[in-house]
């Protein structure tokens, strides 16, 4: 049975996403009274504070990173807060923090922000204190583990106290309203369905790039890499969505069955289909910005691009690859999925200036969220010479085609779900250890190979060989 929570309890509530993230979707969504006025939050983390610490702490946090149109009904939103100091590995606090929490009269909706290192303790800490009942489910932020045995661990620490159906794994780049379109694009438009496979489809590009470098990730990135920073989640849900068979229905199990099935049929990816960057001094917008090794202060082998030729050995994509591509301080921030189809079997329109190209789907997903399908049309004229056939995009801006639609961030879908007890948009145990499968089968190959990373300017988009990844294929990356 379903439950709507009445009371969330934050742990991590005054690390940086609480401050960017989670506070201010949790004041939108009360703004525009979409949580119930019963709805109590409770923080806690190592620092010490008090209830009106907190709440200062809040509004400092609101009023630094949340638009000040979003911010009504602010006396309200900060007066459902609530703090408990707790070191999350000192079994003796729970008592206290269970105490704070209190008895809900529907449910305990838990978000756990911390170091993957954490979580055990604080499971166990949760059992011992009776807030792990019937009527408690629990949220998890990545990282989930480094590897398949470490995520296995955790999910194993995890599940002993909850069962799946009460688990929440976050992975934020479900809860953006481009990928969740990309199920509406796909199933809710006859046009798309009958060519979305081998028959029609050349190949397919999904790219996540950043400009920015380590900022204040500097500990966690030098030991995760872009590999298992982007590919294991965030990109690996991507393809997974772009590739599924359609559900029987939008509901948590179907939607999730079906994506497992894509990550299942992954193929193991040979060293040759891979490509390692590292970035060195560079521009990016006009600035010169130092390398990774000077921003670590200290030489590193990690990879920050990585770039795959990924293949999915299934009836629907054989021979159909999917080229990822992710990396810091490259040319331009920008998350997007190209779907380049195949060329007509044979052109009626003779001549150069009637050459044709092949149609493409580009769907962005951020900074802009947008849909451009690209189409073969006549230039406007009496083509006494021959017909003349031009590409011509037809664009969709999301935000002028949903005009006086609020755009939310992430986390206010998500944290919303969590609270009402909607598991469609988090990821399930097998599809996270699917994940983690086919991310250490490449690190393997990385390891056998002795494949270091190769250096690329900061501001580039990428080592070249990453160029070579494609173009040995005839494919160009999306630029």
């Amino acid at each position: 049975m379903i439950f709507a929570a009445d009371r969330l309890l934050l742990f991590g509530a005054t690390g940086d996403l609480a401050q960017r993230m989670l506070i201010p979707a949790l004041c939108a969504l009360q703004a525009e009274g979409l949580v119930d006025p019963r709805l109590t939050i409770i923080g806690t983390a190592r620092s010490q504070m008090d209830d009106h610490t907190f709440r200062n702490f809040a509004r400092a946090a609101l009023e630094k990173y949340m638009p000040a149109d979003r911010r009504s009904n602010l006396a309200t939103f900060l007066n459902r807060l609530h703090y408990q100091a707790l070191d999350a590995t000192d079994a003796g606090g729970y008592a206290a923090l269970a105490q704070k929490v209190g008895t809900p009269a529907e449910g305990l909706a838990i978000f756990l922000s911390t170091a993957p290192s954490l979580f055990e303790p604080t499971i166990h800490g949760l059992q011992q204190s009776g807030l792990t009942g019937p009527h408690v489910r629990i949220g998890l932020e990545k990282p989930l583990g480094s590897d398949l045995q470490s995520s296995r661990a955790i999910n194993d620490a995890v599940a002993a106290a909850f069962p799946e159906d009460r688990i929440f794994r976050i992975d934020h780049y479900l809860g953006k309203e481009t990928v969740q379109n990309l199920l509406a694009l796909r199933f809710a438009n006859l046009l798309f369905e009958p060519v979305w496979n081998a028959t029609y489809i050349e190949h397919v590009q999904i790219t996540v790039a950043e400009t920015v470098g380590l900022e204040s990730r500097v500990d966690f990135y030098d030991d995760a890499g872009a590999l298992r920073d982007m590919v294991q989640n965030h990109m690996l849900q991507l393809l997974a969505l772009v590739a599924m068979e359609p559900p029987a229905q939008f509901d948590a199990t179907a939607v999730r069955d079906e994506k497992v099935k894509v990550l299942r049929a992954l193929r193991t990816t040979s060293a040759d289909e891979t490509v390692r960057g590292q970035y060195t001094e560079g521009a990016i917008n006009g600035t010169v910005v130092p390398g990774y090794v000077e921003e670590l202060g200290r030489t590193s082998g990690t990879e920050t691009f990585v770039a795959i030729k990924a293949h999915l050995d299934n009836w629907r994509w054989k021979g159909v690859p999917f080229y990822l591509r992710t990396g810091k301080r490259l040319h331009k921030r920008v998350t997007e999925i190209l779907v380049q189809f195949r060329p007509i079997p044979h052109s009626i329109f003779g001549g150069n200036s009637a050459r044709t190209t092949p149609n493409s789907l580009l769907i962005g997903i951020q900074p802009e969220e947008n849909i451009t399908l690209q189409l073969m049309a006549k230039v406007p004229g009496l083509d006494r010479g021959g017909i003349r056939l031009r590409p011509v995009p037809l664009d969709i801006a999301m935000a002028d085609a949903f005009t006086g639609t609020q755009r939310r961030i992430a986390y206010e879908r998500l944290l919303l779900d969590l609270i009402e007890g909607d598991q469609t948009l988090f990821v399930r145990r097998d599809e996270v250890e699917a994940q983690w499968a086919w991310i250490d089968g490449i690190r393997t190959a990385w390891e056998r190979e002795a494949l270091e990373p190769r250096p690329y300017s900061a501001g580039s988009w990428g080592p070249s060989a990453a160029i070579a990844l494609a173009e040995r294929d005839g494919v160009s990356w999306h630029e």
